[in-house]
């Protein structure tokens, strides 16, 4: 199993979100892809992508104030 990183710190929505999509394309079934985001709007966007997609959550917590990490498993 891979694990890529994604950091999208400073972007704002969706943009967190089409570079998580792009990035997971070039994943592996299986492998993750942490994606480390302070955007708001992809505490939930990301979460529902997942779902609608398939994969799975692995890991999803909040860093600080403003950022968070959510680790995606691919289906």
């Amino acid at each position: 199993m891979i694990q890529q990183k994604l950091s999208v710190i400073g972007q704002v929505c969706p943009f967190p979100l089409i570079e998580a999509k792009e990035a997971i394309k070039t994943l592996s079934s299986g492998d993750e892809l942490i994606i480390d985001f302070d955007c708001t709007q992809a505490t939930e966007s990301i979460p529902q992508w997942v779902a609608e997609e398939g994969h799975t959550v692995t890991n999803y917590e909040q860093i600080d104030d403003a950022t968070w990490t959510i680790t995606v498993r691919k289906k």
